[in-house]
C-alpha cells in the first residue's frame, strides 16, 4: 500500500529562518530566560534556535512559528532544568545587587517575576507565556498541548495565586 505524502509547507512558502530569527528571537530569549534564569536561558535560547533551524524546512504551518518556536524552547527549558538537578553548582553569598543602582521599580518587578518562579509548574509557565512571550491563551495552548480554556485557566489561577501572596505579605 502506497504512503500518502505528508501534508507541509514547502521551503519556498517559508520565509527566510534570519527573518524568523529577527521577529521572533527576543520573544523567545525572554521566554527561555524567565523560565531558566539569565545564564542558563541563553544556553536554553541557544539550543532552540540551533534545533528550530533543524526542523524549519518540515515545519508545517508557517502562520505558527512563534508557537512552534515556544514549544521547542519550553522542552530545551525542562531538559535544561533536568540537566542543573542532576549537576553541583557553586553558590556564593554576594549581594546580587549591590553596586549596580538598581531601581526601586526594578527590585519590585524581580521580586514579582521571583513569586511567579515558586507558581506551581503550569501556572508559571503559563502566566509567563502570557505577561512575558505575549501570547494569547491560544497560542498557550499550542505551547502547553492544552485546550485553551486549560490555559485560560492556568493564567487565572496563577494570577490569583500571586495575588493572594501578594496581598497576605
Amino acid at each position: 500500500m502506497p504512503s500518502r505524502p505528508r501534508s507541509r509547507t514547502t521551503s519556498s512558502a517559508l520565509a527566510p529562518f534570519e527573518r524568523v530569527l529577527e521577529q521572533h528571537g527576543r520573544t523567545i530569549l525572554r521566554f527561555c530566560v524567565a523560565e531558566a534564569g539569565p545564564e542558563r536561558g541563553q544556553d536554553c535560547f541557544q539550543e532552540t534556535m540551533l534545533a528550530a533551524l533543524r526542523g524549519y524546512g518540515e515545519l508545517r504551518d508557517a502562520t505558527a512559528v512563534r508557537a512552534w518556536l515556544l514549544a521547542i524552547a519550553a522542552r530545551k527549558v525542562v531538559d535544561q532544568h533536568r540537566t542543573s538537578v542532576r549537576a553541583p553548582e557553586p553558590v556564593e553569598d554576594v549581594d546580587v545587587h549591590a553596586g549596580t543602582g538598581a531601581s526601586s521599580a526594578s527590585q519590585d518587578d524581580a521580586a514579582l517575576w521571583q513569586r511567579v518562579a515558586r507558581l506551581p509548574d503550569k501556572q508559571r509557565r503559563a502566566v509567563i507565556l502570557r505577561y512575558r512571550a505575549d501570547l494569547s491563551h491560544r497560542e498557550i495552548a499550542a505551547v502547553m498541548d492544552t485546550s485553551e480554556d486549560a490555559a485560560r485557566r492556568n493564567v487565572f489561577e496563577g494570577l490569583a495565586r500571586l495575588r493572594k501572596d501578594l496581598a497576605g505579605g
